[in-house]
């Protein structure tokens, strides 16, 4: 399942080639680099979706879970050291890297490690933000010698080549390397923004600004941060000590760290367009934060265009996961009102469509529907069955989730919102703790 290391082919901005001893630089840079994936977030936004499992393991993409998508990003990169932090509700997420990412050989160096919070400071308490995760391991991360240190979120659906990243930090001869995609200035408001000068040099770094700073020569256009970050491993854990002695501290990277250090250090941005892994019809720069249920029903619901933003079939990027073994989707049937068919959809595999519809919608592996339902611009995770003459549009239905024949969800904005959770986009989501109030 490896990759080889991925040296950086996009020019710069000014131009300039790498050259073979810049790439080779890239390389020895990348083999010294530590991956820390962050993935202890509890995703609140996502309401019930995350009651049960943390916002990185939540499913996406008909088989794959949100972890899976800065994980492979490393192993397609070239990096071969890879931990990753947890926290909240942690089991599903540990069950799954254990299953899907044990394949690497740690007697050569090569490992996906899971650090799980241990209170491990003198406070004795769990991680207060995002750079106290990273604090609380501070002598793990030591004994492995890193000269780098890259920290991702791990709850983000993108694909990026992080040497191109690294070969950014090493021409700006940089302490601090931050991923920022450009938005709408109107839109930034949401995010931590960046504010560069004209050589991406970062001047100030500001939480969800009410007037966010323009891009240089781009008045309409914001930089955000995308919550990777790429650091000089002594840079980072100087500023992680000096973070901790500091009472007053949320103990957050994009709150305390960055900002305490602007000014002090060298600190500049990378433009995600020079790394990021582009569908073969599309030049934008794709990266979603699913971290809503309108935004997360809108990311799967792009997976089943004709011709997607984000590329899941290029096997020059492949994104890895552990997936159950399970036969081909099949579709049985055929009357004419009675006729087990799906179009424009996405279908995983042990999926079995008897005798329903299935259009524009993403189904997850081993769900059923039955006889003569319908479903609609909608996503339904592991495990769901749809029961006879149900019909269900524009929703998100939960794993395990068994709709009763005849219920119509989708339809009637009110009735929804009294039995299910319906959102301002107007998405449906369903429970299998939500259909069992409704027995009670």
């Amino acid at each position: 399942m490896t990759q080889g290391v991925q040296t950086p082919q996009t020019p710069h901005r000014d131009g300039t080639g790498d050259g073979l001893a810049f790439a080779s630089d890239v390389n020895r840079a990348m083999r010294g680099t530590l991956a820390l994936v962050l993935a202890g977030g509890r995703g609140s936004r996502l309401m019930d979706l995350t009651e049960k499992e943390s916002k990185p393991a939540v499913p996406f993409g008909g088989k794959y879970r949100i972890v899976d998508f800065p994980l492979s990003n490393c192993i397609n990169s070239g990096l071969r050291r890879i931990c990753v932090l947890t926290q909240y509700k942690a089991h599903t997420l540990i069950h799954h890297v254990q299953r899907g990412w044990g394949f690497l050989r740690a007697e050569i160096g090569e490992f996906v490690e899971l650090w799980p919070a241990q209170q491990q400071t003198a406070a004795g308490s769990w991680y207060q933000g995002t750079a106290d995760a990273v604090y609380q391991n501070i002598e793990q991360i030591q004994t492995h010698g890193a000269d780098y240190i890259l920290v991702l979120a791990g709850d983000h659906v993108y694909r990026q080549d992080y040497s191109r990243m690294m070969a950014s930090h090493l021409r700006a001869k940089a302490d601090c390397t931050i991923a920022c995609i450009e938005v709408p200035r109107e839109q930034a408001t949401a995010f931590g923004v960046v504010h560069v000068d004209e050589d991406d040099n970062i001047i100030s770094f500001l939480e969800k600004p009410a007037d966010p700073p323009c891009i240089p020569g781009k008045p309409d256009r914001a930089f955000v941060s995308m919550g990777n970050y790429l650091f000089s491993a002594d840079f980072l854990l100087g500023a992680l000590e000096d973070d901790a002695r500091n009472p007053q501290s949320a103990r957050d990277f994009g709150k305390n760290i960055i900002p305490e250090q602007i000014g002090k250090a060298r600190i500049v941005a990378h433009r995600f367009e020079e790394s990021c892994v582009h569908a073969s019809h599309t030049p934008e720069a794709y990266w979603r934060d699913v971290g809503t249920l309108d935004a997360y029903w809108a990311a799967n619901m792009d997976l089943v265009g004709v011709t997607p933003d984000l590329d899941l079939y290029d096997p020059a990027w492949p994104i890895w996961t552990y997936t159950v073994q399970r036969p081909g989707a099949k579709f049985v049937f055929d009357e004419d009102e009675r006729r087990g068919m799906a179009v424009d959809s996405v279908l995983s595999a042990g999926c079995i469509v008897s005798g329903g519809s299935v259009s524009r919608s993403l189904l997850f592996h081993d769900v059923r529907v039955n006889s003569f339902s319908e479903v609609e611009d909608s996503v339904l995770l592991p495990g769901v069955d749809v029961g006879r003459h149900a019909r269900i549009r524009k929703a998100i239905v939960a794993a395990g989730a068994h709709i009763p024949p005849n219920m119509v969800i989708g339809e009637d904005a009110e009735a929804d919102a009294k039995r299910f959770l319906r959102t301002e986009g107007g998405v449906t989501l369903v429970t299998p703790e939500m259909l069992d109030k409704l027995d009670a």
